[in-house]
C-alpha cells in the first residue's frame, strides 16, 4: 500500500506574525518557517501505518517555492521514503483548488491507495484542499480524523464533529485529513536527518502538469487583531449586571 502525504511550508507556529506596514499581507522577512503542524501529524500517521506493516511506501509532496525542499527533508527524516517538490516561484500562496488539481495529477501518476493530509494550513486556514482533491478524484473522504485504522480494504476513521465523535468506514482509495488529536509527531533524530539527505527527492514544476496556479482571490487588506482592552473592577453583582447590559452581553 502506498500513501501520499502533502506538506506545506508555513510560518512556524511559535512565531508572532507581523503585518506589513502597508497592510498588503504578512511580513515573511527573516521569519522562521517550518512544516504545517497538521501536515506533520499526517506524516506521523503515515509512518505509524508503515510501522504497523500496513503501508509499504510514503511519498511526501510539497508545492511552492524551492525552499520547500527543507520541509520535505524534514518529513523524510521523520520516516517518509521519498519526496516530490512541485516548484512554483510566483511568490504568492497557491490557492486550494490549484493545489488540489496538482495533487490529482500526482495521484494519477503515483497510484496511491490513500492520501493523508492536514485538515488545514495555519497560514490561511482554508480547510478546503482535501475535500477538493476527493471531489476531483471521485474518492471517498474522511475529514478531521482523530483515529485511523485500515482493514479489509477500508479505512475506519473516527472524526471530530461538533456533537462529539463520529466513526465512519471509507472504501480505499480514499482521502483522509488529520485533526490535532490524531497523534503527536515524533522528533527527527540526527542520524535520520543525515539519512534523509540521501533519500530520493524529485523536482518538477507546475508547468509540467498543465495546471494554472494564477490566484483567483485578491487580498484587499490585512490587519492586526484589535488590542485587548483593560478590564474594570466592579463593586457588586448589580453593577456587574448593569455593565453587561450596557455592553449588550445580556
Amino acid at each position: 500500500m502506498k500513501v501520499i502525504v502533502p506538506v506545506k511550508r508555513v510560518i512556524d507556529y511559535n512565531v508572532k506574525v507581523k503585518v506589513k506596514a502597508d497592510g498588503t499581507g504578512v511580513d515573511l522577512a527573516n521569519v522562521k518557517m517550518s512544516m504545517n503542524p497538521f501536515d506533520e501529524i499526517a506524516v506521523e500517521e503515515a509512518i505509524r501505518l508503515k510501522e504497523a506493516g500496513i503501508v509499504e511506501e510514503i511519498v511526501v509532496v510539497s508545492i511552492g517555492e524551492k525552499k520547500s525542499t527543507d520541509t520535505i527533508r524534514n518529513a523524510l527524516a521523520m520516516g517518509a521514503d521519498r519526496g516530490i517538490l512541485v516548484v512554483d516561484d510566483q511568490g504568492v500562496d497557491i490557492e486550494p483548488l490549484a493545489v488540489a488539481k496538482l495533487l490529482a495529477k500526482i495521484v494519477e501518476q503515483e497510484a496511491p491507495q490513500m492520501v493523508i493530509l492536514g485538515k488545514q494550513a495555519i497560514d490561511n486556514d482554508m480547510n478546503a484542499t482535501g475535500q477538493m482533491l476527493a471531489a476531483l478524484l471521485g474518492w471517498g473522504q474522511a475529514t478531521f480524523a482523530s483515529e485511523v485504522k485500515v482493514e479489509d480494504g477500508k479505512a475506519i476513521v473516527t472524526r471530530e464533529v461538533d456533537g462529539g465523535l463520529q466513526t465512519i468506514s471509507v472504501n480505499l482509495p480514499a482521502i483522509v485529513t488529520t485533526d490535532l488529536r490524531l497523534n503527536e509527531p515524533r522528533y527527527a533524530s540526527l542520524p535520520n536527518i543525515m539519512k534523509a539527505k540521501k533519500k530520493p527527492l524529485s523536482e518538477t514544476s507546475t508547468a509540467d502538469y498543465g495546471v494554472d496556479t494564477t490566484p483567483r482571490l485578491t487580498v484587499l487588506t490585512t490587519e492586526e487583531p484589535a488590542a485587548r482592552q483593560a478590564g474594570i473592577m466592579v463593586a457588586s453583582v448589580d453593577e456587574l449586571v448593569s455593565k453587561l447590559k450596557e455592553g449588550g452581553l445580556i
